[in-house]
């Protein structure tokens, strides 16, 4: 029987490595380092509060392990992409391909994890993104979705759906992998947004933010050289539900404890992803008023309904 390989145990991770040996029928190899929370509890108890890991899903305590396999879904988080890279480019891994599920830039330089990826590693390699909305709540229910995988490589996309599309997930081809990185990034720093919103209980400009914010993300693709269409497609626009509105969402629920002055205590990619983004907009001189704004509450602690309300209160103009 094939074996697929996981290197990240967090919520996301572990319920791919589940849905590639449940849903897909392949043995599944799984790590993360030792000494994390999602491990220990694995380790002990074989579930996490989402799922209860199947016989065909084996842990491993050490990186070599898991390298065995030609097929290497990767979920971590995006800051610590790098120093991954960095271990995984000391083994032999000509021939492999890794699928990355994060969705995120890296802070600082706003490196998409495909970046990172070809900076640090050297080898013969295949590489492709994972994008689309989701949630593992949703999907232990049994709940469909879709989802869009793209490489640099059409064999390597093809390959990838052909192994794990299935009745839950709907794989759809990516065409533009910029694009789909970016789109997938940028979702959760609108998912802030959304969130803030939600905290001043400003629900009547989640619409508006909603028809405004793929136009902005849209033009950040294509300064970065993909296409802005793909600001509508599946990995941002298509992700709007799980992220904007879902009380699953790491970054919508972070945006609104932030609006109330509460802590979140949990991961929110789009907390660094911000940072990242608003240095390429300096930089790159592009104009990006919602991404601007929560930048000003998030990290200059600028007053929030003021702020927030200033991505609304533009110069008059046509909408299109």
């Amino acid at each position: 029987m094939t074996r697929v390989s996981l290197i990240g145990c967090g919520r996301w991770g572990t319920f791919l490595g589940w849905y590639a040996a449940n849903y897909c029928r392949y043995d599944l190899d799984m790590y993360d380092i030792p000494s994390s929370p999602n491990f220990i509890e694995l380790r002990d108890t074989r579930k996490n509060p989402y799922l209860t890991l199947s016989d065909n899903m084996i842990l491993h305590d050490n990186l070599m392990s898991v390298l065995a396999n030609d097929t290497i879904i990767i979920s971590i988080g995006c800051q610590y992409f790098r120093g991954l890279c960095k271990e995984l480019s000391s083994y032999n891994l000509e021939g492999k391909t890794f699928l990355l599920a994060m969705k995120g830039l890296e802070d600082p330089g706003a490196a998409t994890m495909l970046d990172i990826m070809r900076q640090e590693i050297k080898q013969n390699i295949g590489i492709a993104t994972l994008g689309g909305p989701g949630h593992v709540q949703d999907y232990m229910k049994g709940v469909p979705s879709c989802a869009v995988i793209d490489s640099d490589n059409p064999e390597t996309t093809d390959r990838l759906i052909k192994m794990f599309s299935s009745e839950l997930i709907r794989f759809y081809y990516g065409a533009d992998l910029i694009g789909n990185q970016v789109g997938a990034a940028l979702k959760n720093v609108i998912g802030i947004a959304a969130g803030i919103l939600d905290g001043l209980e400003w629900y009547g400009l989640k619409g508006a933010l909603m028809a405004r914010a793929p136009v902005e993300v849209g033009r950040f693709i294509a300064v970065l050289g993909g296409d802005a269409r793909t600001a509508y497609g599946l990995s941002h626009l298509g992700d709007y539900e799980a992220t904007l509105f879902s009380k699953h969402s790491h970054n919508r629920t972070f945006g609104e404890k932030f609006a109330k002055g509460e802590d979140f205590g949990k991961l929110a990619e789009g907390v660094a992803t911000l940072k990242a983004v608003k240095q390429i907009a300096d930089e790159r001189d592009i104009d990006m008023p919602i991404c601007q704004a929560l930048y000003k509450a998030v990290y200059e602690k600028a007053d929030i309904k003021t702020t927030i309300k200033s991505m609304f209160d533009r110069q008059l103009k046509q909408e299109f």
